[in-house]
């Protein structure tokens, strides 16, 4: 099942997305489509045809944007979430060769925009994370087998307006 959690960061990038698609890029597709359609003959007219397909692919991300921004819940930071590994952390962790990651756990919606440090709420990593603390010991099955991560620190991106 997919998550439908999302931090506001993430919650406020697909909302530029939706705007900037809508407002921005379908108007002026549109407007290519319809100078190519005016040419005439649209069977073989590459330009009409082509800007006819980025229609449909920015209409398929609107329609699919919309729906997914009213079934996200965005979690915002909690000081009860103070040394603890929960949705939003960042953690850096370390293996015993030495190898350190710091990683942030957010919503699948946000691995899409390829940060190299985001994992899901639903891998296997995050998994076990979630609930440690500083010092705690996490097993990761990975397809090479077990591996034991230790964590390092524990962070948490705060709103501005918070007292904190």
């Amino acid at each position: 099942m997919k998550s439908n959690l999302i931090t506001r960061g993430g919650h406020d990038k697909l909302v530029a997305e939706l705007k900037n698609l809508w407002h921005e890029e379908r108007p002026e597709i549109t407007r290519k489509v319809n100078w190519a359609a005016s040419l005439g003959d649209r069977s073989e007219n590459a330009d009409y045809q082509y800007n006819k397909q980025i229609l449909r692919k920015i209409d398929r991300r609107v329609r699919y944007l919309g729906k997914r921004l009213e079934e996200l819940k965005i979690i915002d930071f909690s000081p009860e979430q103070e040394g603890k590994v929960y949705f939003g952390a960042w953690v850096e962790i370390e293996n015993e060769e030495g190898e350190q990651k710091n990683l942030r756990i957010v919503g699948v919606d946000e691995i899409y925009d390829h940060h190299p440090q985001h994992i899901s709420i639903s891998s296997p990593m995050a998994r076990a994370l979630l609930g440690k603390q500083v010092d705690d010991e996490a097993e990761v099955l990975t397809p090479s087998g077990k591996k034991r991560w230790f964590i390092n620190s524990i962070r948490y991106e705060k709103p501005e307006n918070s007292a904190n």
